[in-house]
């Protein structure tokens, strides 16, 4: 390599390959040999390597291994479901008369919701009735009847036993006192026959009693009421329209307070589910998928009879108050069944831990600033934070952010969450 200087341009040339490089005009010999100083193959020191321990290290984010009490949950996606539901149908037939109540109303039971015609229904009663007060005269009748035979039949015996003491002792013939006999036995039937017409008013009464109650009751239908509380849908019969009983569905009304959530859980958590729920009544807790803010509080009330076998899956239903109406019916929620409080668990951050080829692990920071990669066994997953079942200490320090830069006693810098370095670097344990 020759390098020289001719008024003011640089020329450089190899003899290698024959061939000559000409530099451009106006560059320093400065310069020049500061860059052909690179091809030289010795490297330039670093301030890192030159200050080796001072500094430099993979900038980390850490947090603290704490200990608290964390719940130990099942989360799914649920199902609301209204508390009760019925359809309301017109019980007898006539023109719809009118209509109390608006679409999408809250009514209480026994709200009146819609007025049938009621004038052939009572016009229908009028006449039961009047025949029921021509049966109870009937029965005075033949009450009547039967004192006035009872009389006649006493009167009959006294004479047909004075009539048989005259034959007896000669005084009249034996045809007369059979005469007088038989008219006392024709009066003791007739008597009779009275208690018979008796009993069969009585009954003809209770007929038309049964039947009077009938027509009342279906005079009262003519006045369709709510039978629950609950949000009425919307009306698919309007005002002065002709129904007939049972034919079609005026509206229908559900029950939204309280309510039910259903959901299912895997068959695996069947056991948990059981065994906690013999020592006391398990939270449900629903929070619909569009309002993160709104969260209904319950309690697990019904587990199904059997599991879905084509799910593996087994139907719960808990129970909410739904003071605030905020549960819809049919809609969408993610449901967290808790079933108990783990105690003094050990919890991180959930970026600190890592996956690798062994499973989980985390880079724990030593009291050097320097890392190690450390194996662990997680548990629940809670909000942000992962419990740790074995593999840390309290108190001990675990990077949670940084990790692409990180192998095992690697030395570390600690930035703050805003990816800033601190000035001075805070003690990692």
């Amino acid at each position: 390599m020759i390098r020289f200087l001719v008024h003011g341009m640089i020329t450089v040339s190899h003899k290698g390959n024959g061939r000559w490089f000409w530099a451009l005009p106006g560059i320093t010999l400065l310069t020049c040999c500061l860059a052909l100083g690179g091809c030289s193959g010795k490297p330039a020191p670093t301030t890192a390597s030159a200050k080796k321990g001072d500094g430099g290290g993979a900038p980390v984010v850490v947090a603290k291994v704490t200990m608290k009490d964390v719940p130990v949950d099942i989360q799914v996606i649920g199902n609301v479901e209204a508390y009760s539901a019925i359809a309301v149908k017109a019980q007898v037939g006539g023109e719809l008369t009118r209509v109390s109540f608006k679409e999408g109303d809250y009514v209480k039971a026994g709200d009146l919701l819609f007025t049938i015609d009621p004038r052939a229904m009572r016009a229908q009663l009028q006449q039961v009735e009047a025949n029921l007060l021509k049966n109870k005269a009937q029965l005075q009748q033949a009450q009547a009847n039967l004192a006035r035979d009872i009389a006649q039949q006493k009167y009959a015996e006294a004479q047909s036993a004075r009539y048989a003491r005259l034959m007896q002792e000669g005084v009249i013939s034996k045809e007369q006192a059979e005469l007088v006999r038989t008219n006392a036995d024709a009066t003791l039937q007739g008597v009779e026959a009275d208690k018979a017409a008796i009993e069969s008013a009585r009954a003809e009464i209770a007929a038309t009693q049964a039947t009077v109650e009938n027509v009342r009751v279906q005079l009262g239908y003519t006045e369709v009421r709510s039978s629950i509380d609950g949000r009425t849908g919307s009306i698919n019969v309007k005002q002065g329209n002709v129904v007939t009983g049972s034919s079609v569905d005026l509206t229908t009304i559900n029950q939204v307070q309280p309510i039910y959530v259903t959901f299912s859980v895997p068959e695996s958590q069947l056991r948990p589910v059981k065994r906690y729920m013999e020592v006391n009544k398990l939270q449900v807790i629903a929070v619909p998928q569009d309002d993160e803010g709104t969260k209904e509080v319950g309690v697990l009330t019904f587990v199904d009879n059997s599991v879905d076998m084509s799910t593996g899956t087994i139907k719960l239903k808990g129970t909410f108050p739904n003071q605030d109406r905020k549960l819809w019916p049919g809609e969408f929620v993610r449901v967290t069944l808790r079933l108990t409080t783990q105690a003094n668990a050990l919890v991180i951050p959930n970026q600190a831990v890592q996956t690798g080829q062994d499973g989980p692990f985390v880079f724990v920071v030593k009291a050097d600033r320097t890392v190690e990669s450390r194996p662990i066994s997680t548990g629940a997953r809670i909000d942000d934070e992962m419990v740790v079942d074995r593999g840390l200490e309290a108190g001990e320090t675990v990077v949670t952010e940084g990790h692409l830069r990180l192998a095992p006693g690697t030395r570390i810098q600690l930035r703050d969450n805003r990816g800033a370095p601190g000035k001075k670097a805070r003690p990692a344990s």
